[in-house]
C-alpha cells in the first residue's frame, strides 16, 4: 500500500555532512525542504575521525561559511581543540584544524536543523526515486510513503550497499552498525547510472584510563585560537590535548605475521580504498623501509573516555587489532572499546554530473558527498551546500551557481570530479589547486561572501560587516602607500629589526614588503586612522607582501576566464567534428563539457583537439546567429 506523504520543493536523502548543508541551504533560500534519513540520531555524525579541517579541508570549511553554510559555525560551538597548521610556511597552506566533541557536534547540528524554517525532518529508508516525464519528481520509502518534489538531492554517504569487513567477518551494514541502503542502489542501476565500489575504514577506539600518557608527546591546542566562522569572535570552550606516539618494530612484526588474515590482501575487499588515508597494514607493506609511523591519540569528546587512534585504520581481525595496539608505546595495557573496520559501498561515477551537481541522465536529481566518490566530511559538506543552492535555484527557475577553480577549493573539487572523475576516494589537497595563493584560508570571505549574499544565504547585517572589513583593508593599504617616512624616523627601528636602513624617503607599503618587517612594525611608526581587528591586519599584511605573486596568478586567471566564457552548446554532436581524435570525441561526448575551459581539462583531450573545437564553435555560433 502506498501513501502520499506530501509535496516539497526539495527533498534531501541522507543527513550526513553533505545532507545537512544541502537541506539547510535549500530551506534558508525559501524552499520547502524535506530531509529523509535512516536514523535521525545520526544527523551530522562523525563515524570516523572526530575532527574538522586541515590542509585544503580547512579552506573548504571557511568557504562553506563564507557562502552561508553551517559547518564552520557548528564546529566553533563544539570544538575541544583548535590548531593552526603549517604556520612555518606561507599563507597559501595555513590551515585550521579542530578536534570536535563528536556527540555535541551532532546534537548541535540536529538542533539547528530542527529550528530552521521551511525544513522538515523525517526518519525513513528511501528505496526508490519517482520518475515522471523523464525527470526526478520525488522518493518512495520502505513503508510505501511517496514524497513528491521538484528537486531531489542524494547524499547517501557510505550507506549504499554498505558492507563492513573485519578479518574473515563480513556483514551488510552502514557506518557504526547502522542499516545499509540496498534497494536504492539497485534502483539507481535500473535507472542507468554507473556505480563503482569504493572502500574506506576506521581505526579502533580505546579507553582513556588505560593509556599511559607519560610515554606519549602532548599536542596542545593554540593558546589564542582562530575560528572557522567569520561570525565567531570568541569562545569559552575548554581545550583538550591530543597525544602523539609511534608504531614499533613489534607492531610491524605483528602486522607482517598476520597479512594472511588481512582482507585487503586476501581478496575479501573488492572496493578501492583512499590513497591518502591508507590502513596501517597497507602502510607497513608499502613503506617497509620506515621503522615507525605516527599515531595520534585524540579525545572523542568532553564527556566520554573513548579515544580515537588516528593513523591505525585497519580491517585486521579483532585479536590482531588488540595485539597491535598493545605493541605501541603508551598503549601496552590499553583496552579496546570499539574495533576498527573497513566498509565497502557503492558510489556514483561523478562524470555523470553537470558542474551544478545535477545528474545528466535524470534532470531534477542532484548528488553530493561520498556518493560522488569523495572522502572526508569537509569535501562532503562543500558539495552539499552547492547541491542545496542549485537544487533550490532550479526550483526557483534561476541559473545554477558554479564556482570556478580560481574562486575556491570547492570549485576545484567539483571541477575535478565532473571533468576528470576519480578511480579512488577523492581527497582535496592544496596541490590540486593551481591558484592556491588566491585560495587562502584568510580570504575566503573576500572571495565568496558576495556570492552567498547574492543567493540569499548571507544576512544584510553580516554583509554590511563584510563590506566594512573590505573597505577598511583597502583604505589601510592605500594609507600605507601614501604615508612617506624619512630615514631619521625609521632607521633606528629598522636596525633593531635587523633590516637595512633607508637612504631616501620611503612609503610604508614598500617597507612592509621586506620579509623582516611586519604590520605591527609599521603600525607603531604610523598608527591607522581607523580601528582594525586582527583579521584586517592580517589581510593588509598578506595582500602587500604577496602582491606580485597574487597579480601574476590573477593575470593567469584572466586569460583562462576567456576559455571558460566560451560556452559549448548542449546539442553539439562531437562525432560530426572532423579532425578530433577518437579518444577526444568519446570523452567529450561522455562528459559534455559546458565550456572550452572545462573541455581543455578532460584527460585525453589535447591542445590540438581544443583548437579544432574552437574553430567548430566559431562556425556553430555564426550559423546559429544567421538562423536567428
Amino acid at each position: 500500500m502506498s501513501y502520499e506523504g506530501g509535496s516539497y520543493d526539495v527533498i534531501v536523502i541522507g543527513a550526513g555532512h553533505a545532507g545537512s548543508e544541502a537541506a539547510l541551504a535549500a530551506a534558508r533560500m525559501g524552499c520547502s525542504t524535506l530531509m529523509v534519513t535512516i536514523n535521525l540520531d545520526m544527523i551530522a555524525f562523525m563515524p570516523c575521525n572526530p575532527s574538522i579541517g586541515g590542509p585544503a579541508k580547512g579552506h573548504v570549511v571557511r568557504e562553506i561559511d563564507a557562502l552561508g553554510g553551517e559547518m564552520g559555525r557548528n564546529i566553533d560551538k563544539t570544538f575541544i581543540q583548535l590548531r593552526m597548521l603549517n604556520t612555518g610556511k606561507g599563507p597559501a597552506v595555513h590551515a585550521l584544524r579542530a578536534q570536535a566533541d563528536k556527540f555535541l557536534y551532532q546534537h548541535t547540528m540536529k538542533e539547528t536543523m530542527e529550528k530552521t524554517p521551511n525544513l522538515t525532518l523525517r526518519q525513513g529508508m528511501v528505496e526508490r526515486l519517482v520518475v515522471e516525464n523523464g525527470e526526478c519528481a520525488g522518493v518512495i520509502t520502505k513503508t510505501g510513503t511517496i514524497y513528491r518534489s521538484k528537486s531531489v538531492i542524494l547524499t547517501t554517504g557510505t550507506y549504499l550497499r554498505g558492507k563492513v569487513i573485519m578479518g574473515e567477518t563480513t556483514y551488510e551494514s552502514g557506518p557504526n552498525n547502522q542499516q545499509p541502503s540496498v534497494k536504492l542502489s539497485e534502483n539507481l542501476r535500473e535507472l542507468g547510472f554507473e556505480l563503482v565500489r569504493f572502500k574506506t575504514g576506521t581505526p579502533p577506539r580505546v579507553h582513556k584510563d588505560t593509556i599511559d600518557f607519560s610515554k606519549t608527546e602532548i599536542q596542545p591546542g593554540d593558546e589564542h585560537p582562530k575560528f572557522f566562522s567569520y561570525e565567531t569572535k570568541s569562545s569559552e570552550n575548554e581545550q583538550l590535548p591530543c597525544w602523539l606516539t609511534y608504531t614499533s618494530e613489534e607492531t610491524h612484526s605483528i602486522i607482517n605475521s598476520n597479512l594472511h588474515r588481512a582482507p585487503m590482501f586476501t581478496g575479501i575487499i573488492e572496493g578501492t580504498g583512499p590513497r591518502y588515508c591508507p590502513s596501517i597494514e597497507d602502510k607497513v607493506v608499502r613503506f617497509s623501509d620506515k621503522p615507525k609511523h605516527q599515531i595520534f591519540l585524540e579525545p572523542e569528546g568532553q564527556n566520554t573516555a573513548e579515544y580515537y587512534v588516528q593513523g591505525l585504520s585497519t580491517s585486521l581481525p579483532e585479536d590482531v587489532q588488540l595485539s597491535i595496539l598493545r605493541s605501541i608505546p603508551g598503549l601496552e595495557k590499553v583496552e579496546m572499546m570499539r574495533n576498527g573496520y573497513a566498509i565497502e559501498y557503492d558510489a556514483m561515477v561523478p562524470t555523470q554530473l553537470w558542474p551544478s551537481l545535477e545528474t545528466k541522465r535524470l534532470p531534477g536529481l542532484f548528488t553530493a558527498g561520498q556518493i560522488n566518490g569523495t572522502s572526508g566530511y569537509e569535501e562532503a559538506a562543500g558539495q552539499g551546500v552547492m547541491a542545496g543552492i542549485n537544487a533550490a535555484r532550479k526550483v526557483q527557475g534561476k541559473d545554477p551557481v558554479i564556482l570556478d577553480r580560481s574562486q575556491g577549493y570547492i570549485g576545484v573539487l567539483i571541477d575535478d570530479l565532473v571533468t576528470k572523475g576519480t578511480n579512488e576516494p577523492y581527497r582535496l589537497l592544496t596541490s590540486r589547486a593551481e591558484y592556491r595563493l588566491l585560495l587562502r584560508h584568510d580570504n575566503a570571505d573576500l572571495r565568496l561572501t558576495p556570492v552567498g549574499y547574492d543567493i540569499g544565504l548571507i544576512s544584510e547585517e553580516r554583509y554590511a560587516t563584510f563590506v566594512d572589513k573590505k573597505q577598511k583593508v583597502e583604505q589601510e593599504i592605500q594609507r600605507l602607500q601614501d604615508t612617506k617616512v624619512k630615514p631619521s624616523e625609521v632607521n633606528a627601528a629598522l636596525e633593531e629589526k635587523g633590516s637595512a636602513p633607508i637612504v631616501d624617503g620611503s612609503n610604508l607599503l614598500i617597507l612592509m614588503r621586506r620579509p623582516e618587517v611586519d604590520y605591527t612594525f609599521v603600525e607603531q611608526i604610523s598608527p591607522p586612522q581607523v580601528s582594525l581587528d586582527e583579521e584586517m591586519k592580517e589581510q593588509v599584511e598578506i595582500q602587500i607582501k604577496y602582491a606580485g605573486y597574487i597579480e601574476k596568478q590573477l593575470q593567469h586567471v584572466e586569460r583562462l576566464q576567456k576559455m571558460e566564457q566560451k560556452k559549448l552548446p548542449d546539442d553539439i554532436d562531437y562525432s560530426d567534428i572532423h579532425g578530433l581524435a577518437i579518444e577526444a570525441r568519446q570523452k567529450l561526448a561522455k562528459i559534455r563539457p559546458i565550456s572550452i575551459g572545462q573541455a581543455s581539462r578532460i584527460s585525453g583531450v589535447t591542445p590540438a583537439d581544443i583548437s579544432i573545437l574552437l574553430v567548430h564553435l566559431e562556425h556553430y555560433n555564426r550559423v546559429t546567429a544567421a538562423k536567428g
